[in-house]
């Protein structure tokens, strides 16, 4: 196939802001320097014709509403893009191409959302159809949700959005996105767990969970709101805390007890990537740990013991990231103690787990990197 143009779109590591942007509370993540990337050419009809080297060749015409393949088929998140397009824009041109990428699969760096947004960029572009990011950032996080996950808008919006050597600050409703430089001397270091993390079957289901207890736990408490950010404007977390005490029973608790210290610690946590302040923003990403696994229970031993090695081996704070349920963590390290971290992990994570192989497992210092794009 003789390309016509190629699509990059890089995934995520989110510092910290973890499953709060479906509750539309603002996130801090980075785009990644790994991504998902289509080599294309436009069709003059309306099929959609993938291969992928790694997992095979899919195909199937763009529609209103189409078909999904069974569940996790890595090609209903390119039917994601293309329904969603077809039935809002009214694409109607598909395009061929090679699907490649370098983000580890089911790590939680969002490699399904950097390929939901490289094939609708794909698809706008064998269309000639003009765009504008932020909308198509909440177009391609209402398209994900065709796979069965009700997520968030925070992996679209980054991929598209990223910025090379900044975190990006995003809100929802409104959408608005503010790039922080992240410090000269800070370095963020992510280590995979071995344990995969699939937004498939059960694990699809207890992310869903998640979203459904925090709805349930807003329902119940003796305020009304039309959401977590109005809540969250006109109510103090620490009264916000003492009525779910008294209000809420045990499971719903948790989670919102997560989700309102959570979404403190994003603020807090922009206030020191602004200062340069790596102790207190290391704290944060402690403490943002010890809630995904006691409150939110969406980490995984071996996540814990990477975020123990990490610390051990002199990280400001480290975390899991992502969806969690095994996945990777993210480590906030100084620039020069980068190779003694990964030399620990290597040694003392990595070492004793290679009888039973390394799938799921990698461990990179993460350079925050620009947005999608495409290229002619």
């Amino acid at each position: 196939m003789t390309a016509e143009f190629e699509v990059i779109a890089p995934g995520r590591v989110n510092l910290i802001g973890e499953h709060i942007d479906y509750n539309l509370l603002p996130v801090l993540p980075i785009a990644i320097d790994r991504a998902i990337r289509i080599r294309a050419r436009a069709r003059e009809d309306a099929r959609v014709v993938l291969a992928s080297p790694v997992f095979g060749a899919r195909e199937f015409e763009l529609a209103p509403e189409i078909p999904p393949y069974p569940a996790g088929d890595w090609g209903n998140y390119a039917k994601a893009a293309g329904q969603a397009l077809a039935a809002r824009r009214q694409v109607t041109r598909g395009f061929e191409g090679e699907v490649t990428g370098d983000i580890p699969i089911a790590a939680g760096l969002s490699s399904s959302s950097a390929l939901v947004v490289a094939c609708g960029l794909a698809l706008l572009r064998a269309n000639q159809a003009e765009f504008d990011r932020l909308a198509l950032m909440d177009e391609m996080a209402d398209a994900e949700r065709y796979v069965g996950t009700r997520g968030g808008g925070m992996d679209q919006a980054i991929c598209l959005a990223g910025v090379e050597d900044h975190a990006v600050l995003i809100e929802f409703a409104p959408l608005r996105l503010l790039p922080i430089p992240i410090p000269r001397g800070w370095r963020f270091v992510v280590a995979g767990s071995l344990v995969k993390a699939e937004k498939s079957a059960a694990t699809r289901e207890a992310y869903n969970q998640r979203v459904e207890d925090c709805r349930d736990a807003l329902r119940r408490l003796p305020v009304r709101a039309t959401g977590y950010p109005d809540l969250l404007a006109r109510v103090p977390g620490a009264e916000l805390l003492r009525m779910a005490e008294e209000h809420l029973a045990d499971r719903p608790r948790r989670r919102f007890r997560h989700v309102v210290t959570e979404a403190a610690r994003v603020w807090e946590a922009r206030d020191a990537l602004v200062s340069g302040d790596a102790a207190r923003f290391g704290r944060l990403l402690a403490e943002s740990h010890r809630s995904l696994r006691d409150d939110y229970q969406v980490s995984h031993p071996e996540v814990d013991r990477l975020v123990d090695l990490a610390m051990e081996s002199g990280a400001w704070g480290a975390r899991v990231t992502g969806a969690g349920f095994g996945g990777s963590i993210i480590a906030a390290v100084p620039a020069d103690n980068v190779n003694r971290v990964i030399g620990d992990l290597e040694e003392r994570f990595y070492g004793p787990r290679r009888i039973k192989g390394l799938e799921g497992g990698f461990l990179l210092a993460a350079r925050a990197s620009h947005g999608a794009r495409v290229w002619p």
